[in-house]
């Protein structure tokens, strides 16, 4: 059984819907795969709280207790290489996790590491992508699934999804309806990834 371990910082609703999808049987059986665990950088993560009422292994590890970057990334690292089976080293997901990883992290689990983004990239990397694509004019915003390369929100496509900006968005509405699409192709992606596998 291969194991994926999911990295928030929130809500956690990104998350949800690939737990909702790995728990179905038909998926688990085609793919042999399962959510392991749920890790946060927040203690009072809601995310955990979700996790946790479908039966999935949670952990929190503050990023404040750590010096460095580099130290966080390391004891990070050793937690999630916990999930490790024989053979099968973890699928790892960043699903709304707030936390820029050190390039030895992202090396450590190069083909492995996978992010959603909300928007196309590589259109509007980094924070605040709802009102940058607005303020841009833009007709069309939507969610990128892409393997994590050391450079930030860049690396190998997976997998987007296109939604319309239309008259009189907000930042707020916009993020909403590019919510729903994420929901879809996250776990769409890592199915597909899977395949690859």
């Amino acid at each position: 059984m291969k194991n994926i371990v999911i990295l928030i910082s929130g809500g956690g609703s990104n998350m949800l819907a690939i737990v909702k999808t790995a728990k179905r049987e038909s998926w688990a059986a085609k793919y042999q795969a399962q959510v392991a665990a749920v890790i946060s950088n927040q203690a009072d993560a809601q995310g955990l709280v979700l996790a946790a009422q479908h039966g999935i292994a949670t952990e929190s590890l503050d990023h404040k207790a750590f010096a460095s970057r580099e130290a966080f990334d390391a004891a990070l690292m050793q937690r999630i290489d916990h999930y490790s089976t024989p053979g099968n080293p973890p699928l790892v997901l960043l699903a709304g996790f707030m936390r820029i990883l050190s390039p030895g992290f992202v090396n450590h689990y190069g083909g492995r590491l996978v992010n959603i983004h909300p928007s196309l990239l590589p259109a509007f990397p980094g924070l605040h992508t709802h009102q940058r694509a607005i303020d841009a004019g833009c007709k069309v915003a939507g969610a990128t699934v892409h393997l994590v390369t050391p450079e930030l929100d860049h690396g190998p496509i997976l997998a987007q999804a296109v939604v319309p900006v239309l008259p009189g968005d907000t930042a707020e509405l916009l993020a909403t309806r590019v919510l729903t699409q994420e929901h879809l192709i996250y776990p769409q992606a890592v199915a597909k990834l899977f395949q690859n596998m």
